[in-house]
């Protein structure tokens, strides 16, 4: 199916009306995961012509993804990861987890951007940052489809990593989201540390419930879409 190719209209927007010279495009990837972090990507590319096929990765293949990634860590001005692990996740909720990572991945870019386009329609950095939310930012922004593509490159290579010391569930493959092999794992040998101990599918484990961790912290309520593991 064919799809509108990303432009800079958003980021010459923010400079036009705020006079920020330097925009950041944040995205993030393993919101609806079972395990492993939430990663949040931030990205700056001023707005030279972006690489070939660029767009939000989940419409990429992943060997074409891979190498549009390496191709643009060299291409953008400049990127930064910022992680939040799954007993922070646990511990904050997933909002909270969010703004975490990406306060980690905007601050660890060499530039602080004077201001902020965020995939979405849900502003979860706030002051001080200034933010444009964008809704499908990912395919409409060069800079958030750039920070798209880098965040589920890098994420879905730490989850291979993560997955080496409990290969049974397959995190190469579903990156730590709810697929078969995932779930029948689950069934026979509970989580592991890098799961989500406080996310409703350990309801439906009998075995496990005993390890499901109660937070304290307001937050979201249980049974949302991140937590059942949806946008796989």
């Amino acid at each position: 199916m064919p799809y509108e190719l990303p432009t800079h209209r958003v980021e010459r927007s923010l400079r036009a009306t705020t006079g920020a010279k330097i925009v950041a495009g944040v995205d993030e990837v393993g919101r609806g995961a079972w395990a492993g972090p939430v990663t949040v990507c931030a990205a700056v590319t001023g707005l030279r012509r972006p690489p070939e096929g660029l767009t939000d990765s989940k419409l990429i293949a992943p060997k074409r993804r891979a190498e549009l990634a390496e191709l643009l860590e060299g291409w953008v001005t400049a990127y930064g990861l910022g992680h939040s692990s799954p007993q922070e996740i646990d511990e904050l909720g997933m909002t909270a987890a969010l703004r975490l990572a990406a306060s980690r991945a905007l601050e660890s870019l060499p530039v602080r951007p004077e201001a902020v386009i965020l995939d979405g329609n849900h502003d979860y950095l706030g002051p001080p940052w200034r933010v444009r939310t964008v809704i499908k930012g990912d395919q409409s922004c060069v800079v958030v489809a750039a920070a798209s593509v880098i965040a589920k490159v890098r994420r879905d290579a730490l989850m291979a990593e993560l997955g080496a010391d409990c290969p049974e569930y397959a995190f190469e493959d579903n990156a730590g989201y709810p697929s078969p092999v995932h779930r029948a794992a689950l069934a026979k040998f509970g989580p592991t540390r890098h799961h989500r101990v406080s996310w409703a599918f350990l309801d439906a484990l009998p075995r496990w419930q005993h390890l499901r961790k109660q937070r304290v912290a307001p937050t979201e309520a249980a049974g949302t879409e991140e937590q059942l593991g949806f946008d796989f």
